[in-house]
């Protein structure tokens, strides 16, 4: 038993691992050299692949030094398929029997009745989902590695089992082939429309079509609350929107959204949008659109984000209602570059131009950066930084690959085999749409941001990180702070965006929305869906704060409200765009948001 050569199991389980091992250097080169000069792939892609294969690389030495843990996981692994094998033909002879594994809660992958019905789909998946613990089981038994972290070791495991789920392949998919058979081939001839049409949109990324993008056009389904862009410079388009009450609040409102993505999450349509729901409150509502930068614009960093972004938006923002100060929020990234621009104003003695500030699933601590924190090490920051030198900009699908494989069975292989091995579209979902809406993100601005957030969390050490020759600091921010968080939030870790809340020196509420990144945001009170959670106190450890917290029914929307009151002024005559100094360029949603990646890189 401790020998590790001698189980078949192991010896199987540890071939898995070293058919995509690359232990030489040699190899890697030799690997690297062939993908460049026989695939259109960039050296973002190889390093991503080659750190994957170091991953597996790890895994089976690990795997060669615990012989003993292996064998206990392959004992029990052999007493699973032995009930299971019993089980079975119990089955065939007309007995019942109860599962030796079932799919866990969420699992949509074996809902079709054949899934249970059928004895022999049945027992593939059972034998799959047998397989498919004990290998992750395994794995995440094992400790770091000098090069590769445990949640590195699960999430490439991970995709490496979740690929091999017999839902993939149309000859054990229960539901594929009944739609083969009826339709003598058809849906395979037509799931091949599919991929050549999803390869021709992203060549050589092949993202996946999760929506019919016909039914949706920005600006006429999407992105519709009524207003006008009223100044815009090469970063973002500032948009006005018109008042729908007689009487608005005397102090404005900028929403700084995410560059990652187009700020329309927050708009996509009137049931759902925060900016419409928030402009019928009596609320002079801005938000900042940003452009989709191309080659041109490679040289933008993130401070240009701040100075030509948050604080161009700003004083465009006094010049259209004549006020000094305003309210700010700030979702995701648009929130760090909101803390760094507050940071940099206490600096700059001028913290009162913005009254109040609110984050929205921000992180300013990234310590823990969340599941995109598979990504982020040294060696794949380099592979990403060679691409950004040569193209000048991140290709925004890229990044939504990326993300999309943190969730690939919900966000990958769910459309596979509905695009390619069922032959359907996919169906209209207007938060699909924007999902695939992707943005790219110019070269020394997203370099610095990997580097200095991600990767080296300069954020929080006082002074670490300099704006404008300004060394910043968050904790000398004393502006009231209103964060938000969602429980479920795999992009931005709610303990994780409660350290950026206690670093604030100001009054600060933190407030836990149910779901996740962005359906906990984008929560209308109407819906009366999630719930949230409420706490007066701050105390270090974030499951304390959870502890004492109060849960509320509903939609955060309106206690927000409540909370900004105090900041919005009394009221005053609504304001329209174009009455004071800025005049209007153009009617909201504006040209920026409706650039896609095709037109800003010449594709």
């Amino acid at each position: 038993m401790s020998d590790d050569k001698g189980s078949v199991a192991g010896r199987a389980l540890r071939r898995v691992f070293h058919a995509v091992n690359t232990s030489s250097e040699n190899y890697r080169n030799s690997l690297q050299d062939f993908l460049n000069k026989n695939w259109d792939v960039n050296d973002a892609q190889v390093s991503a692949l080659m750190d994957m294969l170091g991953s597996y690389r790890d895994i089976a030495e690990q795997l060669a030094l615990h012989p003993v843990r292996l064998a206990g996981k392959e004992f029990e692994l052999a007493k699973g398929h032995v009930s299971l094998l019993g089980g079975s033909l119990k089955r065939l002879l007309g007995k019942k029997t109860d599962p030796v594994a079932i799919p866990e809660d969420g699992d949509r992958r074996f809902t079709d009745p054949e899934w249970n019905d059928n004895v022999l789909f049945d027992y593939l998946k059972q034998a799959y989902l047998l397989n498919s613990k004990a290998v992750l089981d395994l794995v995440d038994t094992l400790e770091d590695s000098g090069n590769h972290t445990h949640d590195q070791f699960m999430f490439y495991t991970r995709q490496l089992v979740n690929a091999m789920a017999p839902t993939n392949f149309f000859l054990t998919n229960p539901e594929v082939l009944r739609k083969t058979l009826s339709s003598g081939g058809g849906n395979l001839l037509e799931g091949m429309k599919n991929f050549w049409e999803d390869y021709k949109k992203n060549p050589n990324l092949l993202n996946i079509s999760m929506t019919d993008f016909s039914a949706f056009e920005v600006g006429r389904n999407v992105a519709t609350t009524p207003g006008k862009v009223v100044y815009q410079n090469d970063l973002m388009q500032l948009i006005q929107y018109t008042p729908t009450t007689e009487q608005v609040y005397k102090t404005p409102l900028l929403i700084i959204p995410p560059w990652i993505n187009k700020y329309y999450i927050l708009d996509l349509k009137e049931k759902n949008s925060l900016i419409k729901w928030i402009v019928d409150q009596g609320h002079t509502v801005f938000v900042v659109s940003w452009v989709n930068p191309g080659p041109a614009l490679r040289d933008k960093t993130f401070e240009s984000y701040m100075v030509e972004g948050a604080l161009a938006a700003m004083d465009a923002v006094e010049k259209a209602t004549g006020e000094k100060e305003m309210n700010a929020i700030g979702y995701c990234v648009g929130g760090t570059l909101l803390g760094c621009t507050l940071a940099y104003l206490a600096a700059k003695k001028q913290a009162r131009r913005i009254k109040s500030a609110t984050y929205l699933t921000t992180l300013l601590d990234f310590t823990d950066p969340g599941g995109i924190g598979v990504f982020i090490n040294k060696h794949a920051i380099s592979g990403i930084e060679k691409q950004l030198d040569k193209a000048g900009y991140y290709d925004g699908r890229a990044m939504a690959f990326s993300f999309n494989m943190l969730r690939e069975n919900d966000l990958f292989w769910s459309f596979f085999v509905n695009n390619y091995l069922k032959g359907e579209k996919p169906a209209a979902f207007d938060l699909l749409y924007w999902n695939s809406d992707s943005t790219n993100l110019p070269a020394a601005m997203h370099s610095y941001y990997l580097r200095n957030m991600y990767l080296e969390n300069k954020l929080m050490e006082p002074g670490g990180i300099s704006l404008m020759n300004t060394p910043i600091d968050l904790r000398k921010i004393k502006t009231p702070a209103f964060f938000l968080s969602t429980i479920q939030d795999h992009i931005a870790k709610w303990k994780s965006t409660y350290g950026g809340a206690r670093v604030h020196s100001g009054p600060t509420q933190f407030v836990l929305s149910g779901s996740g990144h962005i359906a906990g945001v984008v929560n209308p009170p109407s819906a009366e869906k999630y719930g949230f959670w409420t706490s007066n106190q701050l105390p270090d450890d974030p499951d304390d704060w959870f502890a004492m917290a109060e849960k509320h029914k509903g939609s955060w929307w309106p206690h927000w409200n409540e909370w900004i009151a105090p900041f919005a002024g009394e009221m005053v005559a609504a304001r329209n765009p174009g009455d004071r100094e800025l005049a209007v360029i153009e009617d909201a949603p504006g040209t920026y948001v409706k650039q896609r990646i095709a037109d800003v890189i010449g594709h």
